[in-house]
């Protein structure tokens, strides 16, 4: 086997405590956002993934000074300089389109190489560039490179973005909080990862209202800011594929310190599969042995579950949606509207014995609940992953999953956690992270 491998036994009742790490989807912006100060930054609860590993990495090969300890990390940008941006792993990550505003913001210009990342379908860039280009910014985009340009700096304007993407509500955040100037970024995407930033950035100095709203008004300072201390919030989308896992498993799992207004966006999608949880100042408890079945539509209909922008269901936990669909009574329609490449990995769950129709790259239909069985598999990104770990883990038998490397890049110590709460997980020899 190769170092990227894990053998998981499945049928095991998982019981305990799942602590949720700090937000991949926050962080990575944060740590971009370290950028914009005139002093040092201290980011806590960092999640100790891939993902942030590359994004210290790369600020630390532009001359950042990086300290991390345990999972906090402080970062000084006053040696940073973009001629030393490492272009492999910017190439490495998705999140490094997000250097393209703070990069140009302190220095004038950047050259970027397209961004990595999950090959999940198109992930148009176009909404990044055309706000840059709104507060004054000239982008020049080829196939092998990306520079953005702004030797005057940026200055404040009204934005409509075409779509509310969460990345490039972020590089227009960053952007315009150091514009010379006044800016509103109008449908605004409204994560609690953006609405995290927000408050970061607020803590050096900057001045915003709106985040969390699909309108966000900034008043720009024309100079860098200061440096913040930052607790990294909660990550949502661990925490909902948590809850879809310990529902799949069968068994009583806690999970503290969950901020009580993402359950209602997260428990949109998971309810209607029969999903129950108990909310209690701060914790979240998904009971044992749930009946997990489909919640018909009014009249009986077969119900859909379709993700979109906050506060939707996320489109990051539709292929937990998909796994947990497979173990609940009745049939249901999973509805990905962002991705075309998102549900290929069903054919894998279809491997295992799973009930379904793959109708068309966006829409799947599972009938369950469906007795599952383990066999060799291969994780193609993040959340499908994370997916078939879960399904797994509920499966009769051993199940082998390659390219394991793709779920650490967003979920720390998940072989660790796991194991903690009663899951038979082994991994091959190699380096870990």
């Amino acid at each position: 086997m190769q170092p990227d491998t894990w053998v998981v036994q499945g049928g095991c009742r998982l019981q305990g405590t799942l602590k949720p790490a700090g937000s991949k989807n926050a962080a990575l912006p944060e740590l971009a956002a370290c950028l914009l100060a005139d002093s040092g930054c201290v980011l806590r609860n960092m999640p100790v993934i891939r993902d942030a590993r590359a994004m210290a990495g790369i600020l630390e090969g532009m001359g950042c000074r990086v300290q991390a300890c345990a999972d906090s990390v402080s970062i000084e940008s006053d040696n940073a300089s973009p001629d030393r941006l490492d272009q492999n792993l910017c190439r490495s990550i998705r999140a490094s389109i997000l250097l393209a505003a703070p990069i140009a913001a302190r220095f004038g210009t950047v050259s970027l190489p397209p961004p990595g990342g999950d090959v999940i379908g198109k992930r148009r860039l176009d909404t990044h560039f055309l706000a840059l280009e709104k507060l004054g910014a000239k982008v020049d985009y080829q196939r092998s490179r990306i520079l953005i340009s702004a030797p005057g700096g940026f200055r404040g304007a009204r934005i409509n973005l075409d779509e509310p993407s969460v990345t490039a509500t972020e590089n227009a955040l960053m952007a315009a909080c150091i514009a010379t100037g006044d800016t509103e970024i109008y449908n605004a995407a409204c994560e609690p990862n953006v609405q995290d930033l927000a408050a970061m950035l607020q803590k050096m100095g900057a001045r915003i209202q709106g985040a969390g709203t699909n309108l966000i008004r900034i008043e720009g300072t024309g100079g860098l800011l200061r440096g913040a201390d930052h607790t990294v919030c909660p990550d949502h989308i661990e925490i909902g594929s948590f809850i879809g896992l310990a529902a799949c498993c069968r068994g009583r799992v806690e999970i503290p310190g969950v901020p009580e207004f993402i359950l209602q966006p997260i428990m949109t999608g998971l309810g209607k599969l029969g999903v129950e949880i108990i909310f209690d100042g701060g914790n979240v408890t998904v009971p044992e042995d749930q009946p997990l079945e489909v919640r018909p539509d009014i009249g009986g209909d077969i119900p859909t579950i379709y993700d979109g922008p906050w506060p939707g269901f996320s489109p990051d936990l539709t292929s937990t949606a998909v796994v947990t669909a497979t173990q609940s009574r009745g049939t249901s329609l999973i509805f990905e509207k962002m991705f075309e490449s998102r549900l290929f990995f069903t054919d894998k769950l279809a491997a295992m014995g799973a009930r379904l129709i793959l109708c068309d790259p966006h829409r799947v239909v599972i009938s369950g609940p469906c007795k599952l069985h383990g066999t060799d598999v291969s994780s193609p990104d993040i959340r499908a992953g994370m997916a078939l770990l879960t399904a797994a883990l509920c499966a009769e038998g051993s199940t082998v999953i390659h390219n394991v490397r793709q779920i650490e890049r967003g979920y720390e110590n998940i072989v660790g956690r796991l194991t903690a709460l009663g899951a038979h997980i082994s991994v091959s020899e190699g380096e870990r992270l």
